[in-house]
């Protein structure tokens, strides 16, 4: 076994049985234990087979074979988010993190009895930037449908706070004027949300809300935004056929809701699918934990719908934290949930694709280096 250079670790006994332990935790992942290998700037890396989920997801270093950035971790406590170690997995660099919501009192929902998460402003937002590597994101207004311009206040207000690594998405109403968009594409909003799912609930679409989300697809697409819906596994084959004739590019929240154990043999998987293959639809990877019957850490029932969604059409994901994650009580360690994308996109190159170029495409981000 590749000796630890103990001039490069603290001279401290303490410091050294911790990071042997550490040292240890990766090497005992399954049933399976080999050794390290040195790889550049002082990483270590592990066989591919041995990458199972009690380890998160790492980097990828030499071919087949995942790179450990060090022994040590940051860590970094987060409002809303359980634990406080850093990712196993490095984000690349202007990675994006394409929904999370934003709660700030100043700016309260017109709609009575609308949730006020705490915590969840832009300066705690920017803690859990720095604990995943994060340095673009997308605003999402966390509201249901309809909402006025006003109640989107609150994400215009981040927006102009985040500046130009972010964009929006917002909440609109049925009559919306022009002006109003435009006032919203100026505050760098680039899509809207239709939120018709329930928790535990599949409520029917009624055929004057298919009648306005087909409008409403029209006018935003003639001004190149996107059309973003939070709906469930059922109501997505309820609307199969509008679906098939938006006009605008589409946008499925949260892996379309895939309910386990169908998960993939839902039938909304396959109109999802058919959809992606039009070329005019993506998908969010997030809210890992919406329907997993396992649970964490693994998500292994959840890990499998995100598994084949990225084999099949890598440019056409995104990837969304869901911070600060409203509907949990006991919120999810967010970190565990960003190693996750690592057994989903075994190559860096196919997580560069769903982190930086594919935001790029879709939001209008200027072109990484």
């Amino acid at each position: 076994m590749v000796q630890h250079d103990r001039n490069a670790l603290s001279s401290q006994h303490d410091d050294v049985a911790g990071l042997e332990a550490r040292r240890q935790d990766l090497l005992d992942i399954g049933e399976e234990r080999v050794p390290f290998i040195e790889c550049s700037m002082g990483k270590r890396i592990i066989g591919r087979r041995t990458f199972l989920a009690g380890a998160g997801a790492l980097a990828t270093g030499a071919a087949g074979a995942f790179c450990v950035e060090g022994l040590a971790q940051e860590t970094v406590a987060v409002p809303n988010s359980a634990g406080t170690a850093t990712p196993l997995l490095k984000a690349p660099a202007e990675a994006c993190d394409c929904h999370h919501h934003i709660y700030d009192a100043r700016f309260p929902f017109s709609r009575p009895g609308a949730r006020m998460v705490a915590d969840s402003r832009v300066s705690d937002y920017r803690l859990l930037q720095r604990r995943l590597g994060i340095t673009r994101n997308i605003v999402v207004t966390p509201t249901p449908f309809p909402a006025s311009v006003a109640d989107n206040l609150v994400t215009l207000d981040a927006l102009k706070a985040f500046g130009a690594n972010a964009r929006g998405v917002a909440i609109v109403y049925p009559e919306i004027t022009d002006a109003e968009l435009k006032t919203l594409a100026d505050g760098g909003v680039r899509g809207i949300r239709f939120s018709l799912a329930a928790a535990g609930a599949s409520p029917p679409i009624p055929t004057s809300m298919a009648d306005t989300i087909e409008s409403l697809s029209k006018r935003v697409d003639a001004v190149g935004w996107h059309v973003q819906f939070n709906i469930d596994a059922t109501q997505i084959v309820a609307l199969e056929a509008l679906l098939n004739r938006l006009p605008s590019q589409i946008v499925f929240d949260h892996m379309g809701h895939m309910p386990q154990p169908a998960g993939i043999e839902h039938p909304a998987f396959k109109i999802v699918r058919g959809l992606i293959d039009k070329g005019r639809t993506w998908v969010k990877l997030s809210v890992t934990y919406d329907s997993s019957k396992v649970g964490p850490p693994t998500y292994a029932d959840v890990n499998k719908v995100g598994e084949t969604y990225v084999k099949a059409a890598p440019e056409r994901m995104l990837w969304g934290s869901n911070w600060p994650h409203p509907n949990e009580t006991n919120k999810p360690d967010d970190a565990r949930l960003f190693d996750l994308l690592a057994e989903w996109a075994a190559s860096e190159a196919t997580r560069r694709r769903i982190l930086v170029e594919n935001p790029e495409i879709l939001y209008g981000f200027a072109k990484a280096a």
